[in-house]
């Protein structure tokens, strides 16, 4: 493959940095903007080209050595190479392009939630006892990683490789859980649970009311962690956020955010990390979720909270549900990468809620999404990038919308 010298320009989303070479487009990893580099390219494509450094002729200022001795070869950070606040910067950046190319132009508006740029994972996966190399299933046999948990890095420092056990593990670690084990792995040997399942009755729900079939669930697969002043509970199996310190900042900004009332949905609610705080603010919690296995502990973190709870997707609970639920006073929605279902969607801009906190993980389909709202007579009232990830270009954000009058 051909070796060139180009001058970059952006940082693009996904944590590449683009340049031009004869008007096409060449995506350069491990890259910055206003840097002079000499690359190979790997990969001709119609529309563009992918590259790597060969050398770097002319470095940006913001350059920085990284700490970790795996980065560009491990799967996981692609941005420690960056200083840290050039790096939110540039996320920021990216998240605005997002949204300005769905004709959102939330450009010097957007407000940022971050803390630690190290030692902040308390969620990791571990394949074969090591970490994936980039693009490839070659195990490296990790001793320390720079974002984890200290915890998490006391194991795989006291814990030999060959020790460590086989297949896909789970790894939850934190000071903040409520036992003397710091450090909880998924057991792959565990037993699918028998099924449980609670009746309904649509015409006459008591005020607290659970209609979903739950599942019993491993107390060997069960994490309690102390969030800010409640005790919340999930299976180390499930999802559960990996930065403590910036969602319980998140948690508090919502709660703060949203101004209080009857009722509150909660869609994709989870372990109902969020839904256990909103009884502070409102006085029924609604949850939606698909993920049963979730829902049971939910029911375990809303003990003290009155709420209804759905174990149906967003779409089935539109379809069955929503019609009988009561009038809400605002929504919180925090969907998976693909975004709103269309039918939820279409249910928020019909329902009129007044006001909806919006969770993205992914913000190429939150922007599609919060254009159909603004479509329907909603406005945005802030806009947040939430830096879960230091040192990789993942990005979660938040919009806070109300209704127009």
């Amino acid at each position: 493959m051909e070796t060139i010298t180009v001058n970059t320009e952006k940082t693009v989303f996904g944590g590449d940095t683009i340049a031009k070479f004869d008007s096409k487009t060449i995506f350069i990893p491990f890259s910055m903007p206003n840097e002079t580099l000499t690359v190979k390219i790997l990969q001709h494509k119609k529309d563009y080209d992918n590259a790597e450094i060969v050398k770097i002729e002319s470095k940006s200022p913001y350059r920085v050595e990284p700490k970790c001795k795996y980065y560009t070869s491990c799967g996981g950070c692609n941005m420690m190479h960056i200083q840290s606040d050039y790096q939110k910067q540039l996320k920021i950046q990216m998240l605005e392009d997002i949204f300005l190319q769905n004709k959102i132009d939330i450009k010097g508006n957007v407000l940022l939630i971050d803390g630690p740029d190290f030692n902040y994972r308390s969620r990791f996966q571990l394949n074969n006892g090591g970490l994936s190399e980039k693009k490839s299933n070659t195990i490296i046999p990790i001793t320390q990683c720079e974002c984890a948990d200290e915890q998490i890095n006391k194991y795989l420092k006291n814990t030999k490789f060959e020790n460590r056990p086989q297949g896909r593990i789970q790894v939850f670690g934190s000071n903040c859980i409520k036992s003397e084990k710091k450090v909880f792995l998924s057991n792959p040997t565990v037993k699918k649970n028998e099924q449980v399942y609670t009746k309904s009755n649509k015409k006459n729900k008591p005020k607290q009311k659970n209609y979903f079939a739950g599942t019993i669930l491993s107390e060997e697969n069960k994490v309690t962690v102390q969030l800010l002043d409640k005790d919340i509970s999930f299976d180390v199996r499930g999802f559960f956020q990996s930065n403590l310190h910036v969602y319980q900042k998140v948690i508090n900004l919502i709660v703060d955010l949203l101004p209080g009332g009857q009722n509150i949905l909660d869609m994709y609610a989870g372990c109902g990390s969020i839904s256990a705080f909103l009884g502070k603010k409102y006085q029924n919690v609604t949850l939606v979720e698909h993920n049963r296995d979730a829902l049971v502990f939910a029911e375990e973190n809303m003990k003290e909270t009155p709420h209804v709870s759905y174990g149906l997707s967003g779409e089935n609970w539109v379809k069955t549900c929503a019609s009988f639920c009561p009038k809400f006073d605002a929504v919180v929605i925090d969907p998976p990468r693909s975004g709103m279902e269309k039918e939820v969607r279409n249910y928020l801009c019909k329902s009129k809620i007044p006001y909806i906190c919006s969770l993205s993980c992914d913000p190429t389909t939150q922007a599609r999404d919060i254009k159909e709202l603004l479509e329907n007579g909603y406005e945005i009232q802030k806009t947040y990038l939430l830096d879960f990830y230091p040192n990789t270009s993942h990005i979660e954000s938040l919009v806070y919308l109300k209704l127009k009058n």
